[in-house]
């Protein structure tokens, strides 16, 4: 999800990337969250301040953001590149996805600012955009000490203290050829979200009316040859109807990166429980969305509240985080990778075991990716 001023700086980003590239800069959890009168160690900015139980989390986390713009966007950026690693690496975190997106260039918002594609892409637009936004996080992330790695385990092994994972917000760059997926596993991508705010070749999605019924026939394919390359499918932005589609496809787990429960603000991109279960089957994950409609202002106590949502709907070994760095604008209630400790900290406070705090923070999505990733298999059957 990206907020509607965000499109404005994607297209300047994709006007610019080639020149800029170069310069680096038992009781439910609601339940038990409403009994609780007790809110203290949220203020905590940075794993120094934060108390021997959550310092002891964070140390046995690898703590992994599933869907990030980390300073892409300058409308809705609350930071440079350069300085979210460096408040990641206060917070202990250690994974992000770096998320290029396929449609930003058709992308536009109307007169009450929803997004929609206003026009159709010219032949090889899209392609041709997404590698150009991949290309410049490659060589900002390089330059800023943040090297990029191909799977959850390079993560793990000795080195830099964060690191990125390149993903792609929007199939549409296929542009209905099934061998890009080959393509993009080749240049180091590892998920791929099958739609956006366009209604591609792949299947349908959650703000415009439904063109396909769910998932197409192209999208199957393209579900088949992500299961088979070791690529983590991401149904983020896709109808129920679609993730259901996927489900019935797929043979490995798949993610939603970035969605909360619906709630009273009845807004289209929020999930009911029952899709949410969809994903869970699969043993895949869900990321929190740190978003509260109208609200200015980091909130951790209410992230803590989509959180447990979550966790009430499909259980704690299927919620993970997808915090949308710099992707969602005004209603953005998590702003800073230095107050990971906070929210590490407010999971213990409201009742979440050690264990299942760091099973949020990253364990539910680093087995997912583990899982999905496997032995490598890079060569087409025969």
């Amino acid at each position: 999800m990206c907020g509607p001023r965000c499109f404005d700086s994607w297209l300047r980003l994709l006007a610019l990337a080639d020149r800029q590239a170069d310069d680096p800069v038992e009781v439910s959890r609601r339940d038990f969250l409403a009994a609780s009168a007790a809110t203290a160690l949220v203020a905590a900015g940075s794993a120094a301040a934060a108390p021997e139980a959550t310092r002891a989390v964070l140390d046995a986390t690898l703590s992994f953001d599933l869907h990030s713009h980390p300073g892409l966007f300058q409308s809705t950026s609350n930071d440079t590149l350069a300085g979210h690693r460096q408040s990641a690496e206060a917070g202990r975190v250690k994974l992000i996805a770096l998320t290029a997106t396929s449609d930003a260039p058709v992308l536009s918002r109307d007169r009450r600012g929803a997004l929609h594609a206003f026009r159709q892409p010219k032949p090889g637009e899209l392609h041709a955009s997404m590698y150009r936004q991949l290309d410049a996080l490659m060589k900002w992330s390089a330059a800023v000490g943040m090297p990029t790695v191909s799977g959850v385990a390079d993560a793990a092994a000795p080195g830099p203290p964060v690191r990125g994972l390149f993903t792609v917000e929007g199939c549409d760059f296929l542009e209905g050829r099934v061998d890009r997926v080959q393509e993009a596993f080749d240049r180091g991508i590892r998920s791929l979200q099958l739609v956006h705010y366009r209604v591609n070749e792949l299947g349908d999605i959650q703000t415009e009316a439904p063109v396909h019924g769910g998932l197409t026939a192209f999208g199957k394919d393209a579900v088949r040859e992500m299961n088979r390359l070791g690529i983590v499918i991401d149904v983020a932005h896709a109808t129920e109807a679609m993730v259901r589609g996927v489900t019935e496809t797929t043979t490995q787990p798949i993610i939603l990166s970035h969605s909360n429960i619906q709630d009273l603000s009845g807004w289209v991109r929020f999930i009911s429980p029952e899709h949410a279960r969809l994903v869970a089957r699969t043993g895949g994950v869900i990321g929190a969305m740190p978003i509260v409609l109208g609200h200015r202002g980091d909130d951790i106590d209410a992230y803590v509240t989509h959180i447990s949502r979550l966790v009430d709907a499909v259980g704690v070994d299927h919620v993970a985080l997808g915090t949308d760095m710099d992707g969602i604008g005004p209603g953005a209630i998590f702003t800073s990778y230095a107050r990971w400790p906070s929210l590490a900290a407010a999971l213990l406070d409201h009742g979440y075991r050690p264990d299942e705090v760091g099973k949020i923070l990253g364990g539910n999505a680093q087995r997912v990716f583990r899982h999905v990733g496997g032995p490598a298999k890079t060569s087409r059957a025969l």
